[in-house]
């Protein structure tokens, strides 16, 4: 591979905005995509997959380059050399690369490979965190399968096509895809390609989302004409898959504390044809109290630690802190109990989060069925996906039912 100044400069440039000044790395990625015209595709990945490798190996890289933060632009391209040395790439003799120790730096990788904070290029406390929440040997290959590059899946839109449909319409773009045993409505890109640009998306066929998000919304059992609400909606990703499910039938009301994020699921909503969601934005008790003993089936897609989707996010890696695990243990709880009084009945709830700490999942199912608001429910089932055994995003979801 030969390295081209003007996308290195853009690699560096990305990496100071997302170390320094804390961005977030999809959003700073989107914009340098955009910085020159003239980019290919080849362009735009290198950019986008080198910034998101060094964010990814930014302890282990660091600690090989002997930096520490802040980084000036000085220390991250020796992080630059370092990702580059191993790689296998020939550093082109810039300035920046002038007396890269070559020999020194695979010494140390070797040498710090067998560290797994190092290897895994995590800080000690989530280090810690992981290997008391799931055991050793289990925390070890998680980790290890949450610093993979996440695969591109989509979720068909059955309100629009079908999964063969899709397919054929993708293979004539030169998109391959593939089934996936288990997952109803998902295709896998055997080869990672801009979707995004495709008349199938802007005309709402499918949208991506990751195979273990797509369990979640199956695992509330909706049926057409059925009153839902989805309570943490968000940007819509499991309410369009729940319209989805529904096939336009009955009431979906998706709520959020954010109205941006409400807007950007209308919009996603038209282009997907899906016609029974209703927006709410949740700016007092009251959006919730109207709703109480009166809805089939509720989806609690919790505001959780992510964990579970540093695959996708390994920006949050750095971004996260213990304390902000401690509280929003304490939103958990309170959204579950005042979210589960809107269901009716015989009604069903689902709790799901992105986490696959035991503390945000099984242990808050178990916090919540022995308080007062949970006394009205039985626990049915609930599933733990890991990232190193299914190969996606981890995930836990608990299906609670109402007593009658």
């Amino acid at each position: 591979m030969r390295l081209h100044r003007n996308l290195c400069f853009a690699t560096i440039d990305g990496l100071t905005k997302i170390f320094n000044e804390g961005d977030y790395a999809d959003k700073v990625i989107q914009q340098l995509l955009k910085r020159d015209k003239r980019w290919g595709s080849r362009d735009r990945a290198f950019v986008a997959e080198t910034t998101y490798d060094i964010v990814r190996w930014k302890r282990l890289y660091a600690e090989i380059a002997e930096v520490k933060e802040p980084f000036d632009r000085d220390n991250l391209w020796r992080m630059f050399a370092v990702w580059g040395t191993l790689k296998g790439i020939k550093l082109p003799d810039w300035k920046y690369f002038e007396n890269t120790p070559t020999r020194k730096i695979k010494g140390r990788f070797d040498e710090l490979s067998k560290i797994r904070k190092f290897r895994e290029s995590i800080p000690d406390w989530l280090d810690d965190l992981g290997e008391d929440e799931l055991g050793n040997a289990i925390w070890t290959k998680e980790i290890e399968a949450l610093n993979q590059q996440a695969d591109v899946i989509l979720r068909v839109n059955s309100l629009k096509t079908s999964k063969e449909k899709l397919q054929a319409e993708l293979f004539d773009l030169d998109i391959e895809t593939e089934f996936l045993k288990d997952y109803p409505n998902a295709l896998k890109l055997k080869e990672r390609a801009n979707v995004f640009q495709t008349e199938a998306f802007k005309n709402g066929l499918f949208e991506v989302q990751d195979a273990s998000s797509q369990l979640v919304a199956e695992f509330l059992n909706v049926k057409p004409g059925m009153r839902v609400v989805d309570a943490c909606a968000g940007a819509g990703g499991k309410t369009l898959h729940l319209a989805s499910l529904m096939e336009n039938k009955g009431q979906i009301i998706a709520l959020d504390i954010y109205g941006n994020k409400l807007n950007e699921l209308k919009r996603r909503a038209k282009r997907n044809g899906a016609h029974n969601i209703e927006t709410r934005l949740i700016d007092s008790t009251k959006v919730i109290k109207k709703l109480y003993d009166k809805v089939d089936r509720v989806l609690i897609d919790a505001p959780c630690s992510g964990l579970g989707v540093l695959r996708r996010n390994p920006d949050a890696k750095w971004k996260l802190q213990p304390e902000f695990i401690e509280n929003i243990k304490i939103t958990q709880q309170e959204i579950l109990r005042q979210y589960s009084q809107m269901v009716k009945a015989d009604g069903q709830l689902v709790y799901a989060t992105c986490s696959i700490l035991a503390s945000e999942n099984q242990e808050q199912v178990e916090k919540f069925l022995s308080s007062e608001s949970g006394k009205d429910f039985t626990f049915v089932t609930d599933k733990k996906i890991l990232a190193h055994k299914s190969g996606f995003d981890g995930f836990y979801m608990a299906l609670l039912q109402k007593k009658n």
